[in-house]
């Protein structure tokens, strides 16, 4: 499923930034993605324009635009990203009754009967390195309870093969929210701030 567990198409970042226990906008991740017949580990930027716009570009959803049609219909440039739980800030702020400022809290996302996941991924080459982005879609009904706009796609392990050598169509038919009942939900949490 996920590939050689030894094998990196690139050398490992040997920096005190690369922290791949933590993934935010920007910041550097493990990848799985398939070059010449051979399936293997890649450490990419979480920004698919690495730099090249104003804002990260964390996440696609319609992949049916030409920037993103063009990744989606090469095989060669879809990925997996492997997740053990994703993060959606809760919609309102909350007072923490310490004093400072009300602020929006983590909801952490889990999926039980996988604790390891696969996130379905597009990548690319730019001029200041490899970046990747995260496909989304609908969100269930747990997710849009948070976050009601769109969820990251995630894949059944036997949907991994599929993602990364199958056809436009294929993929397409993938990007569909995980079933909620699979999943569970804990937050609010604050790690910067402790509630009194």
């Amino acid at each position: 499923m996920w590939g050689s567990a030894a094998k990196l198409f690139a050398e490992r970042p040997r920096d005190n930034r690369f922290d791949p226990k933590e993934l935010r906008p920007k910041g550097r991740a493990y990848v799985i993605r398939e070059q010449d017949g051979e399936r293997a580990w890649d450490v990419m930027e979480w920004d698919v324009l690495c730099g090249q716009a104003p804002w990260p570009m964390t996440n696609v959803r319609n992949l049916g635009l030409k920037q993103w049609r063009a990744l989606a219909t090469t095989p060669e440039k879809r990925c997996v990203v492997p997740l053990t739980e994703f993060c959606e800030w809760t919609p309102d702020k909350h007072d923490l009754g310490d004093g400072k400022p009300p602020l929006k809290g983590e909801m952490w996302f889990p999926v039980m009967d996988q604790p390891k996941f696969a996130i379905a991924g597009f990548w690319q080459r730019t001029k200041t390195g490899n970046g990747f982005t995260m496909a989304t879609c609908d969100p269930n009904e747990l997710v849009a309870l948070i976050h009601p706009k769109a969820m990251l796609t995630i894949l059944h392990p036997a949907d991994i093969d599929t993602w990364l050598r199958g056809s436009y169509e294929e993929v397409v038919a993938l990007q569909k929210p995980y079933d909620a009942a699979a999943m569970t939900v804990r937050g609010p949490v604050f790690p910067t701030r402790q509630p009194k």
